[in-house]
């Protein structure tokens, strides 16, 4: 069977950080015939070397490859790429995961869609990731339609034939941003780039010693001479105009202003925060034209202008006052309605840990920003009063174990509240949470999944966790969507979701009302559904049963009506316990115990009163005691 997947991956001194890489990369969906694994190491110092050799004898899709240390990825992705024999190659680096059918998806997506270059969906673990470029699958991409400048690390499948066509390689050598040149060229020459968005491909992880070669202080002068080969990549396939600019821009927000911008540029120490400067303000004024900075946001487009004209002072104070902004959601219903979770919250910017309050009228951005620091600030609160109606706010839910995020469907009202003699710009943002759906158009897995809000106003573009609650009461658990899922607050008052994990806290020892007549068990259980459900009641004695139930919506929309058909005759006379299947047709049933006790005596059954199962115990326990003692004495 032709390989059609070769993965690459380079390796230097992981240690224990690149098990989870292996086991990924094991783990994959795509039959084993069909894909390779190829380990470069370059130079490793630790046991790594001996590890790969180890896994690669008892698994024939693995090949390792020894060099000696070239300094940087790039030429043990290049050696990587020449050993390949499949039809694309994918990009891994030793400390970072795929998702278990990430080769699969990606291989099947970029043939169906005839695409050179596949870029499949990322979390980052610690780590920034692309959001919007993954907000929606995108078959066909580009530069000129699509966000693709926004991701430019090297984690991509690309088609061999492709690389060897154009003759692409990356740089190599001790040397930073080998990763920008190599992929903004893939994009540039691509006949088509895919974009895969439903799916989780790529976990990019931060060790816990921040030990990645992207967490390190650089070497300014070195790591600007390699960000203008890129530059050079852009000019050599680009024409002078907007497509270029836009793409230069990347490099002057990603790589330059937000360098320069709040507490990114504060933490460092002073010497080197100027050696950081120098450096940008000669890039900025030797590359880029008024173009590429007009198209940013006001408070970056301040920023690079104070960059150009050489304002080190004014750059800091900016920096300094951004630095106290941050972003406020707090939740005001949550209620489920409708086979979803509604969601209402408020959010808005805060200053110091205040509300941020803007000039009481508006003046939008235009023309060249102020040269100093406090009439820059000036210009940009009065510019987000402007925009302030085309600002957006987001739900988003991320998986707590891997980071993988989904927006959900929302919708926004702006309003203005009066503060004196400015005032305050709030968002009231209602988003819909379908249990069946709010992964990326499929069910979570099961899981802890926390809310995180995103806002984007003006200048500014934030997340944070939509907490504390303030008085907000939370409804119970809700079985939709062949999923369990339970709202609750975290520690800190944060909103989080509980997929198919929680027992005691779904709080079904509230269960009341329970009945037995006709043989019909009826009971209503602290659960909400939509719908009529169909679920099942399992009785445990002597043996195990199964009973077929369903579950009716209650009239208070917080509790479910239970009714179960008992097999009589068919038990056996004594005390029955219970629990309730909530989804029986799941891969793996759970089955939650609830707190009635049936008692059965040949045909009929009953509901044991209260801590009644628990005093036939007690009488037994009494009576075997006194049969013992008659015996001893």
């Amino acid at each position: 069977m032709p390989v059609k997947v070769s993965v690459v991956v380079p390796v230097y001194n992981p240690g224990t950080y690149i098990e989870d890489c292996i086991a990924s990369l094991r783990r994959q969906s795509l039959p084993h015939d069909e894909y390779e694994v190829i380990f470069v190491d370059d130079g490793s110092t630790d046991a790594t070397p001996a590890r790969l050799d180890e896994v690669a004898a008892e698994d024939p899709r693995i090949r390792v490859i020894h060099q000696e240390n070239s300094g940087w990825s790039g030429k043990p992705r290049n050696v990587g790429i020449d050993a390949a024999r499949g039809e694309f190659v994918m990009f891994v680096d030793n400390d970072d995961h795929l998702g278990d059918e990430a080769l699969e998806r990606m291989y099947d997506y970029g043939v169906a869609n005839g695409a050179d270059v596949i870029v499949g969906k990322m979390a980052g673990k610690g780590r920034g990731v692309p959001i919007e470029l993954f907000r929606r699958n995108r078959p066909h991409a580009s530069v000129e339609n699509a966000p693709l400048i926004d991701s430019l690390t090297p984690h991509k499948m690309i088609r061999r034939a492709f690389l060897d066509d154009i003759g692409l390689r990356f740089p190599e050598g001790r040397r930073r941003l080998e990763d920008h040149v190599f992929i903004a060229e893939a994009y540039l020459r691509a006949d088509n780039v895919s974009v895969l968005s439903d799916y989780v491909c790529y976990y990019h992880v931060r060790r816990d010693d921040s030990s990645n070669a992207g967490f390190q202080q650089f070497d300014p002068v070195g790591y600007f001479r390699n960000l203008r080969e890129a530059l050079d990549v852009v000019e050599k396939y680009t024409e002078p105009g907007a497509v270029r600019d836009r793409l230069f821009r990347r490099w002057l927000r990603v790589e330059m202003v937000e360098r320069m911008r709040g507490r990114k540029f504060a933490k460092w120490p002073e010497e080197y925060r100027r050696s950081l400067f120098a450096e940008i303000h000669s890039v900025v004024v030797e590359r880029f034209g008024p173009g590429v900075a007009a198209g940013l946001p006001p408070a970056q487009r301040a920023v690079a202008a104070l960059i150009a004209a050489n304002r080190y002072d004014d750059v800091l104070a900016f920096s300094e006052w951004e630095a106290g902004i941050g972003l406020r959601a707090v939740p005001e219903t949550v209620a489920w309605a409708d086979a979803a979770l509604r969601v209402v919250l408020r959010a808005e910017f805060t200053s110091g840990g205040e509300p941020m309050r803007f000039p009481a009228e508006g003046a939008p951005a235009d023309g060249e920003p102020p040269l100093d620091a406090a009439e820059a600030i000036a210009w940009v609160g009065a510019d987000c009063v402007t925009r302030f109606a085309k600002a957006s706010g987001d739900l988003m839910l991320r998986e707590r174990s891997s980071a993988a995020h989904h927006f959900q469907p929302v919708e926004v009202v702006r309003e203005t509240v009066e503060d004196g003699d400015r005032m305050r710009l709030t968002l009231r943002v209602t988003a819909t949470v379908d249990p069946a759906t709010a992964a990326g158009g499929l069910a979570p897995g099961a899981g802890l999944w926390d809310a995180f809000v995103r806002v984007r106003l003006g200048a500014w573009t934030q997340e944070c966790r939509l907490g504390p609650a303030e008085g907000t009461s939370l409804p119970g658990a809700g079985v939709v969507g062949g999923r369990v899922v339970l709202p609750y607050w975290t520690k800190r008052g944060d909103l989080a979701l509980d997929v198919d994990r929680a027992a005691g806290r779904l709080g079904l020892k509230g269960t009341g009302s329970a009945t037995v007549a006709g043989g019909v068990l009826r009971a209503s259980v602290p659960l909400y559904v939509p719908a009529e459900t169909e679920v099942s009641v399992r009785l445990g004695s002597s043996r195990i049963v199964d009973v077929p139930a369903v579950l009716s919506p209650g009239g208070d929309g917080a509790h479910a009506d239970l009714t179960a058909e008992l097999p009589l005759p068919g038990l056996e006379s004594g005390t029955w316990r219970t629990a309730l299947c909530p989804v029986p047709g799941a891969a793996e049933p759970r089955f939650l115990v609830l707190p009635t006790l049936l008692g059965v005596r040949g045909n009929t059954a009953r509901v044991v009163p209260p801590g009644g199962g628990q005093s036939l115990v007690r009488r037994v326990r009494r009576k075997v005691g006194r049969m013992l003692r008659a015996l001893r004495g």
